[in-house]
């Protein structure tokens, strides 16, 4: 069934409040019970005034689904999980029912020194997700902590807060990893993140995948029968968008990963639909039937992540760009390139650029996200200014001979918009930055130019862009392009289409990123190695080798 067709599986209320949508608004149905999914902050009535269903009654363990934290502040942390007793049902198990969770946070994982504890409430209208932000905390600790619903208590997670905002901090590690299609390979890459020493790690987008998946899951190769029939169909409403969410968030790795360290995330386009742009959709649907789906697609991607309530979507809208620091090391500039874009030009994929796609005015960020990023330049003391974002940042030409075409969903497709965050970064004085991307499957390492048209302009940052977790497949050490692309590209100073992630260090003098890899991903067990590292010393932007 394709998802054209089954955009009129969206429940009949929110299709009619859909036909007053105008382009941006979407407009709730008051009082409709399918409406109640998109409501805004908690809920109060419909199904959440039911009588609150015992925790005594669960009869099997809620906590299938693990547990995950998020957005660390010096004060606070955010702490998810979410009830799920068959996770690949509908409703998870449970009765249309709120559940009263326990939970505490501790200074040790035997959970001796517990130093907050409380309640919170599994409402049925946000899929019986959980959502804590615990605050008052001690700035540059590490926390643990773990939930508790009935007689069954959660798996442990380790969580930690920023250093205070005015500490100058001497070291930070993060992870950073994209594009985990499940069907495509095993979480390998997620075991052997979870066992490093990080303090945080940036999810660039790809979480899920819209696309069916079969009983085998694809190349897993499960034995035939494994995954029910539900997950055959490209996901377009909410339900479908919930139950995606738990199969990936079942997958023993990305358990272990999301418990051993805080994730912030900032989704691409797969967790709503491929290569959406705004209200546009990929295919021919009227944009008041996609924002349907795009408001469950954001529904979703909130209760699953370990977002604060300022990430609480309001319809099709959520805002995910968001600022974090790490004392004075480090300000984090969380983009979302996909929600307020112009639309692809010519028709999307690699074209050669021209009037359409080299348009002034044309955007990838919108202009208040731009204005944003650029405001919070001007005002940062930070050593490092890092751009967690999505799609590749720096010039990629696919030829040595002029023209060349290049990707119109990456930055090459928007390059006035390019320029304007640039000279931005200019203007407010940034002098180390880095950007973090993901989306293409493969790692690169570029070092940013203020002018791509000139080789000799001057370096202006360092872009650091992770391969895939398994999207794919196993990929190749040197894909096919490997010898044009190096060459096409003299500021590409990397490339390496295994799967895996990136680690990057950052110091008050130096920054190193490590490329990770596993040599295989359609079957289980493979080794993590180091393929190649890289410093750039902070005031002289640019990768070395190691």
């Amino acid at each position: 069934m394709t998802s054209e067709f089954r955009q009129s599986e969206h429940a009949p209320e929110l299709r009619a409040a859909a036909r007053h949508i105008g382009r941006r608004r979407f407009v709730t149905v008051t009082g409709a019970a399918a409406a109640l999914a998109f409501a805004v902050g908690l809920p109060g009535t419909g199904t959440a005034a039911a009588a609150e269903l015992d925790a005594a009654r669960i009869a099997d363990d809620p906590f299938t689904l693990g547990v995950a934290s998020g957005d660390p502040h010096a004060d606070s942390v955010l702490l998810w999980t979410r009830l799920a007793p068959v996770p690949y049902q509908a409703d998870s198990g449970l009765p249309a029912k709120r559940v009263t969770v326990e939970w505490e946070l501790a200074l040790d994982e035997r959970f001796r020194r517990i130093v907050k504890r409380g309640k919170a409430t599994a409402h049925p209208e946000f899929h019986h997700t959980v959502h804590v932000e615990v605050p008052h905390l001690a700035p540059g600790h590490v926390y643990y902590y773990r939930f508790r619903a009935g007689r069954f208590v959660s798996p442990v997670g380790r969580t930690r807060t920023a250093p205070a905002d005015r500490d100058r901090a001497a070291a930070l590690t993060f992870g950073v990893v994209s594009c985990q299609r499940y069907d495509q390979g095993y979480y390998t890459a997620y075991r052997h993140l979870a066992d490093e020493d990080l303090d945080v790690v940036f999810h660039l987008g790809d979480y899920l995948y819209e696309y069916a998946v079969n009983d085998v899951a694809g190349s897993r190769a499960y034995p035939a029968g494994t995954l029910p029939d539900l997950f055959k169909r490209e996901t377009v409403t909410l339900e479908d968008y919930r139950l995606r969410y738990a199969l990936y968030k079942s997958d023993p790795d990305l358990l272990a990963a999301h418990a051993a360290h805080p994730f912030v995330v900032t989704w691409d386009d797969h967790e709503t639909e491929n290569n959406y742009s705004d209200d546009t959709p990929e295919n021919s649907v009227p944009p008041e039937e996609f924002l349907l789906r795009r408001a469950a697609a954001y529904r979703a991607y909130w209760e699953n992540m370990p977002l604060r309530r300022p990430q609480l979507p309001d319809g099709p809208e959520l805002r995910l760009h968001r600022r974090l620091h790490w004392g004075r090391l480090a300000q984090f500039d969380v983009l979302d390139t996909r929600q307020y874009r112009s639309d692809q030009a010519y028709g999307d994929g690699w074209q050669y650029p021209g009037p359409q796609s080299e348009d002034p005015s044309r955007t990838l960020t919108g202009d208040a996200q731009e204005r944003w990023l650029i405001n919070g330049w001007h005002r940062s003391d930070a050593v490092w200014n890092v751009v967690p974002q999505q799609v590749t940042f720096s010039q990629r030409h696919d030829t040595t001979t002029p023209p060349s075409k290049v990707s119109m969903d990456s930055w090459d497709g928007y390059p006035a918009s390019r320029e304007r965050v640039l000279a931005g970064a200019q203007a407010a004085g940034v002098d180390n930055l880095m950007i973090l991307t993901g989306d293409v499957h493969v790692h690169y390492g570029f070092d940013v130019k203020r002018d791509f048209s000139d080789p000799d302009s001057r370096t202006v940052g360092t872009e650091i862009v992770t391969s895939s977790i398994t999207s794919g497949g196993n990929g190749s050490a040197k894909p096919a392009n490997w010898n044009t692309l190096t060459a096409a590209n003299p500021h590409m100073r990397f490339y390496n289409g295994l799967r895996g992630y990136a680690t990057v260090s950052l110091g008050r003098e130096l920054a190193r990123t490590d490329f990770k890899t596993v040599s295989h991903v359609t079957t289980q067990g493979a080794p993590l190695t180091t393929a190649a590292s890289f410093v750039t010393e902070a005031g002289e932007p640019g990768l070395k080798p190691a």
